[in-house]
């Protein structure tokens, strides 16, 4: 597999969606963020992220139906593309391959 570049943020972004499916949206990721990690995110560098995102293949989105609730406007819904999963599972095991590299002494000795 291609090595896609993730950054923090979008792996973040990336797993909110992935747990929201399929009601992943602007509103409703950044809430979830929020609410997962304790930090605190700005609306517009959730939609920043999602259209990288979309932009390296790694979500798809979807208008869906309009709500009463948001004025007739319809929700654009986010979805993990394969890419988005196989780069997922990519830094999963890269992380744990690397947590399971350190050795319970070596944790000691560096403080950790």
């Amino acid at each position: 597999m291609k090595r896609n570049y993730l950054g923090e943020f979008e792996e973040l972004v990336l797993l909110t969606v992935a747990i929201l499916h399929p009601g992943a949206y602007g509103a409703a990721i950044t809430d979830e963020m929020d609410a997962q990690t304790g930090r605190s995110v700005s609306i517009s560098a959730v939609h920043a992220a999602l259209a990288r995102l979309e932009e390296k293949g790694m979500l798809s989105s979807a208008f869906g139906e309009a709500t009463q609730e948001r004025g007739g406007r319809r929700k654009r819904l986010f979805t993990v593309t394969v890419l988005g999963n196989q780069t997922l599972q990519h830094v999963r095991d890269t992380r744990a391959r690397l947590w399971d590299s350190i050795t319970s002494k070596s944790l000691l000795t560096q403080g950790i």
